[in-house]
């Protein structure tokens, strides 16, 4: 199968630090959590598969360029998870390489049953990353949320964390979600949503949007699959309107260009991936227009 340097090839041409150099002097967008007003850049970090890795000779010092990179190209949200098998031991280990960057926002998960067994996973991930405290904690995939919302307003009170949230992914349990939307008080919720997987527009946007909830987008890139889409397909002549230069782009601008989306964590493991994702965030971000236009290219494709 040919691989997502390949799309991206064909979509705008090889990308490397010299034709970054206008994308690094472009201002990274940002957008406001509703319930702070604090901003964040439109485009973060994930590690699903990609910061599981072991002690071979130069894994986890690629991934610490990664993270170089990222926050060289003004990057902040990093979201992990202890289901991610060894990520957050990865991301505190490249952390710690870099100095601890003052801008990280530091997001992770509790995902366990009980309350008791959570706040103890949660305190074992902040000790992996080596962060004081969580920027962001969520419910992962709605696991035994009421129990862990109680525990997690309560460092919220009490400065542990900052903010709290929920996720989910792949569109399930997308009703639950909902029904906690509405009746409990969240900064953020995270959800699936890219430019093939657009059910979130239809419920859960608009109640974002109503609530005041900040919105993660995972799987920006519907796990790779959006990729082989476009084999062999060159960007329209007027992708560069929409500030894309390949594919990538093309796909993360269609999808923080929502109103309602915060911030996408597309996740790589590759210095030349992170520079493309990060060319996603540059500046205005599309009007709704032009956002509409490259929706029904993808799907005339």
């Amino acid at each position: 199968m040919t691989s997502r340097r390949g799309f991206l090839r064909l979509g705008g041409g090889l990308l490397g630090l010299a034709a970054l150099g206008p994308a690094r002097a472009t201002a990274v967008a940002e957008k406001p959590i509703p319930s702070s007003g604090e901003t964040l850049p439109v485009i973060g970090m994930g590690s699903w598969l990609t910061f599981d890795v072991g002690r071979l000779p130069g894994e986890r010092e690629q991934r610490t360029q990664v993270l170089e990179i990222f926050f060289a190209l003004g990057g902040r949200l990093i979201d992990s998870s202890p289901m991610y098998g060894r990520a957050e031991e990865v991301i505190g280990e490249g952390l710690t390489r870099l100095g601890r960057p003052s801008q990280l926002f530091a997001a992770s998960k509790v995902w366990t049953p009980g309350r008791w067994l959570g706040a103890h996973q949660m305190e074992a991930s902040r000790r992996l990353w080596g962060v004081a405290r969580f920027d962001l904690m969520q419910v992962h995939n709605l696991l035994d949320w009421e129990a862990h919302l109680e525990t997690l307003q309560e460092w919220k009170a009490v400065g542990r964390i900052r903010y709290l949230g929920v996720t989910t992914s792949h569109g399930r349990r997308h009703a639950e979600l909902e029904r906690i939307m509405r009746s409990r008080a969240l900064d953020f919720v995270q959800l699936t949503y890219n430019v093939r997987d657009r059910e979130a527009e239809a419920r859960l946007l608009p109640l974002a949007q109503e609530r005041g909830i900040a919105v993660i987008a995972n799987r920006p890139f519907d796990g790779g699959g959006l990729f082989p889409a476009v084999r062999g397909k060159a960007l329209p002549p007027w992708a560069a309107e929409a500030g894309c230069a390949n594919w990538a782009q093309f796909f993360l601008r269609s999808a923080v260009s929502h109103p309602a989306v915060t911030c996408a964590i597309p996740a790589t493991s590759r210095v030349a991936h992170m520079e493309e994702n990060m060319g996603g965030a540059q500046s205005p971000l599309p009007e709704p227009a032009l956002r509409e236009r490259m929706l029904r290219h993808f799907l005339s494709l």
